[in-house]
């Protein structure tokens, strides 16, 4: 599924309605160039399971929990070296009753979930003011059946 987002607010609304999608034990794969908004969309997702906290990229520390029902457990990979994801723990977080929202999967040595959620955000043009376009790919049956319920909220008009 391709979206064309417009806006901030349109990122953190398509947030929102993937919140209502994922359960315990969800993973989504978050890329895109630094700057495109894949914060932006966990704090949509963050804000609908009842977080009001500040969100923001885990970039320097790795990981932010937010604490919901069920936790979100938002990684990013961005800084780390190769090798250097073995020591976080990461399976253990895996393996939790939570949502694992994980920027920059490819960086990691460790093997992820084969399905997940895959959503790449790119720039339409040379602007980061401007419009983008963000792609979901389903990896799985049950991620098959999450985007059909996304593709019937964007086809509903409630962007």
């Amino acid at each position: 599924m391709d979206l064309i987002i417009n806006s901030e607010e349109e990122m953190l609304a398509l947030g929102k309605h993937m919140a209502s999608l994922l359960e315990a034990d969800d993973v989504v794969y978050l890329m895109g160039e630094l700057g495109v908004g894949k914060t932006t969309l966990v704090r949509g997702i963050a804000r609908a399971r009842g977080y009001n906290g500040r969100v923001t990229s885990p970039t320097f520390t790795l990981m932010n929990i937010y604490e919901v029902d069920p936790p979100l457990y938002h990684f990013d990979f961005y800084r780390l070296e190769t090798g250097d994801t073995f020591d976080l723990g990461l399976e253990d977080y895996l393996e939790r009753k939570g949502i694992s929202l994980i920027e920059w999967p490819n960086l990691t040595d460790q093997s992820l979930p084969a399905e997940a959620l895959l959503v790449t955000i790119s720039l339409l043009y040379d602007d980061y003011e401007l419009a983008r376009c963000v792609q979901i790919t389903a990896r799985g049956a049950k991620y098959e059946k999450k985007l059909e319920g996304l593709m019937q909220f964007v086809h509903s008009g409630h962007r």
